[in-house]
């Protein structure tokens, strides 16, 4: 059975910061790239690598700060995570690959594919909100989380953090993150430059996500030329750990499409 371990990976160096990958699969199959969201990892993904088609590379990459990667020099942004998967990618040498991002790893995969001369050929996210609006009922809960509360709400996976980190201070990744994701500049949500995905892309949603309603997941779909949507009923944002047996059967089927 395929699942990324935190033991069997390689690091990338750059700018301060240690990257930490791990690539499974296929080593000679179509490459594809999976990002976390905020204060995960990897192993989050490991309910829905079952699903991935026989023909393809898995590469998971812990965000920068998270997992068993270091945070580094640099601040903390979307556009800082999109430049460290850019950069473990041409390390590699790939020269195209598909994208399955949740949450944060989703936002950064809105921006790798609306890049110019992206190499995006495939992207999938899961409860990915696109813009963030000051009237968003999101910012208070985003701005008001602390490293207790995210503990008393996710307990082992910061004891997986304290367990994988070389580095680790949880606290200090709390007050990084939240900058992400209140980033209103350039350098957070892609914004309207979803508009500039031409590849394929399915984006995916729990019905009852509070971070990323169906109003706003539908406006992003209406942006994307090539798109394809699902709503997943009675399920929250982790929605791939709630009911993977059907994630797995829409992400499978995408992926074998093209």
């Amino acid at each position: 059975m395929l699942a990324f371990t935190h033991k069997n990976g390689h690091y990338l160096s750059l700018d301060g910061a240690e990257l930490y990958y791990e690539i499974m699969g296929n080593l000679n199959g179509k490459p594809l790239v999976l990002l976390h969201g905020g204060f995960g990892s990897m192993l989050d993904f490991n309910c829905l690598l079952g699903s991935i088609p026989s023909d393809y590379q898995i590469i998971g990459i812990d965000l920068r700060g998270h997992g068993k990667s270091t945070v580094g020099d640099k601040e903390l942004s979307y556009a800082q995570y999109q430049s460290d998967i850019e950069a473990v990618v041409n390390h590699l040498d790939i020269y195209s690959y598909s994208l399955l991002g949740f949450s944060d790893g989703g936002i950064v995969s809105y921006r790798l594919a609306a890049s110019e001369n992206s190499k995006v050929k495939q992207l999938i996210t899961l409860g990915s909100q696109w813009r963030l609006e000051k009237d968003d009922p999101s910012v208070d809960f985003l701005g008001g989380v602390t490293s207790g509360d995210w503990e008393g709400m996710f307990p082992d996976a910061v004891a997986s953090y304290n367990r994988s980190n070389p580095q680790p201070d949880f606290d200090l990744l709390v007050n990084k993150v939240k900058n992400v994701w209140l980033d209103m500049t350039s350098t957070g949500y892609p914004n309207n430059d979803v508009g500039d995905i031409k590849c394929p892309a399915l984006v995916m949603r729990g019905d009852d996500d509070f971070l990323f309603s169906l109003g706003e997941a539908v406006a992003l779909v209406e942006e994307i030329e090539n798109s394809k949507f699902m709503n997943i009923p009675f399920a929250e944002h982790e929605a791939h750990k709630e009911y993977p047996e059907v994630c797995c059967s829409v992400i499978s089927k995408f992926l074998s499409a093209y």
